[in-house]
């Protein structure tokens, strides 16, 4: 099941709770609400304009969502990116910023559902996957 399309209270404290001073790259996989599209692409430019720099973000990937191989009915995402963060300190200065949040709604009116997960290389949480 997927998430709402806005993090918590707690699920930045929980966010924070991991290495805070680390890169992480922020999985997102999301689904557009009815007209959606538009409001997401604002969303965007002003991202990349703004706080992308500001902050130090790249994004990393964007694209739209395919078929799915693997994946129960209505589990298949419009579009992805991968957001890469110098920091989770830095993710969290950014979603306090008040300039930020003046475009979020932006995301919020676009977005029916969505999946925020943060990742760290494999070998930072103990042994690697076997090659």
């Amino acid at each position: 099941m997927w998430s709402p399309v806005d993090p918590t209270g707690k699920d930045l404290a929980d966010f924070l709770a991991g290495d805070p001073d680390s890169p992480v790259v922020m999985l997102n996989l999301l689904r557009f609400a009815e007209g959606g599209r538009e409001n997401y692409a604002r969303y965007v430019r002003a991202f990349r304009e703004t706080f992308a720099p500001r902050y130090g973000v790249e994004v990393v990937y964007a694209g739209d969502g395919d078929t799915a191989l693997v994946a129960e009915d209505g589990q298949q995402g419009d579009a992805v990116l991968l957001v890469r963060y110098p920091s989770r300190q830095a993710f969290s200065r950014m979603v306090a910023d008040p300039e930020y949040q003046q475009i979020t709604h932006l995301r919020t009116q676009a977005l029916s559902e969505a999946v925020l997960q943060p990742t760290v290389p494999w070998g930072n949480r103990g042994p690697r996957p076997p090659a």
